[in-house]
This record gives structure tokens, C-alpha cells and sequence, in this order.
């Protein structure tokens, strides 16, 4: 029988172009959502949440499959 690995959580910050609504926030694995805008520049949505390694990929799949680019993912806690 094969041993399932079991992977240690983190959390995580992931930052994405554009401004989602909360209407996205079960979609998004329930990570929390905040959006920043400065000034001209167009607004950032920010991801915060815990997530281990199997969890994590499945989020950046999903926003892959919006299309939405990344403009960073960070291990804010480990």
C-alpha cells in the first residue's frame, strides 16, 4: 500500500493583476482578499491564506485557468 506524503502548511500571499470580488472568495480555496490601488496604477488583488504544497498548486492552476498572470506568490510564514 502506497504511503500518502503529508506536507506541512504555510501562508502564503499571492498577488494578481485586476480587482476580484469577495463573489470569488470560495473559488479561491478560502483564502482571504484585499485589493490595493495607488494612485494611476491599476488595482492588485492580494491572497492571503494557509495552504500546503497540494492545496497551493491547485490555487495557481485555478488562477491559471482565469488567465490571470502572477505578479508574485510568497511564503509570508512558514
Amino acid at each position: 500500500m502506497a504511503k500518502e506524503a503529508s506536507y506541512p502548511t504555510a501562508t502564503y500571499q499571492i498577488q494578481v493583476p485586476g480587482e476580484l470580488d469577495e463573489s470569488w472568495s470560495d473559488w479561491l480555496a478560502g483564502m482571504t482578499m484585499a485589493v490595493e490601488s495607488e494612485g494611476e496604477d491599476p488595482p492588485v488583488t492580494i491572497l492571503t491564506g494557509k495552504l500546503d504544497q497540494a492545496a497551493l498548486h491547485g490555487l495557481l492552476r485555478r488562477l491559471y485557468s482565469l488567465g490571470l498572470p502572477l505578479i508574485s506568490v510568497n511564503c509570508i510564514e512558514g
